[in-house]
C-alpha cells in the first residue's frame, strides 16, 4: 500500500478539498482501490480473488435481505466520504438509498444503511480499527467486518449502536458459523459459504 498526504497549512475546510483533489488525481493501477484514510490518500493494490469472491457471494444474497419497497441499492465500488475524520471510504460493499446517489454530491458516509468491508493481508487493521471509527462517527447503523485474516480465526463480526466514533460488538462468530442480519433486513447468512485466505 502506498500513500499520499495532503499539504499541511491550509483551513480545515480547504484541506479537505485538496485531499479530495489529490484522490481524484491519483493516478493508481487499474483496479487498486484509491481511498482516504484518516487524511492521507492510500492506494492498495486489487483485491485477491477470495476477497472478491466474499464480496460477490455476500452480493447476491443481500438482495433478497432488503426491506420491500425500500428503494435501497447494494453497491461494490461507491466512495463514501467521511470529512469529519478525514476520510474517504470505498467499501467492498455498502446499502445506500438510491436517492443520496441522485443529488450530485459525494454521498456521506452517514447515508448508508450497512456498509461491509473484507479484509486483505494489506488492509485489515485499515478495516478493524480505522474505518471502524471513521463509521461510527459518520453514523452507518451496522458495520458487517468479514475477516479471514484474524489471528488464524476467520471471523464475521456486525458492530452496531454508533456512539462517540465507537460501534458495539452486535456479534462475532467464526467462518462456518451462521450470522443473522438484524431489522430492517431479513438475512440469515451462512458464514461456511467465504472463501479462505
Amino acid at each position: 500500500m502506498s500513500a499520499l498526504a495532503a499539504e499541511s497549512g491550509a483551513s480545515e475546510s480547504t484541506g479537505w478539498d485538496e485531499i479530495v483533489r489529490v484522490w481524484e488525481e491519483t493516478d493508481a493501477p487499474e483496479g487498486s482501490k484509491v481511498e482516504i484514510v484518516e487524511g492521507i490518500v492510500t492506494v492498495s493494490p486489487p483485491p485477491s480473488e477470495e476477497p472478491n469472491d466474499t464480496a460477490e457471494l455476500l452480493h447476491e444474497r443481500m438482495y433478497g435481505a432488503l426491506p420491500p419497497d425500500c428503494n435501497w441499492g447494494i453497491y461494490q465500488t461507491l466512495g463514501l466520504t467521511c470529512p469529519e475524520t478525514g476520510g474517504l471510504f470505498v467499501p467492498d460493499l455498502c446499502v445506500v438509498p438510491r436517492n443520496a446517489l441522485r443529488r450530485g454530491t459525494r454521498v456521506h458516509a452517514g447515508e448508508a444503511e450497512l456498509v461491509v468491508e473484507v479484509t486483505s493481508k494489506s488492509n485489515a487493521n485499515h478495516d478493524r480499527i480505522k474505518k471502524a471509527h471513521g463509521y461510527a462517527v459518520a453514523g452507518v447503523p451496522l458495520y458487517l467486518l468479514l475477516d479471514a485474516w484474524q489471528s488464524g480465526r476467520p471471523t464475521a463480526t456486525l458492530y452496531g449502536e454508533p456512539q462517540n466514533g465507537t460501534y458495539r460488538v452486535l456479534v462475532s462468530v467464526e467462518y462456518g458459523e451462521r450470522l443473522t442480519l438484524p431489522s430492517p433486513f431479513k438475512l440469515d447468512l451462512d458464514t461456511g459459504i467465504f472463501p479462505l485466505s
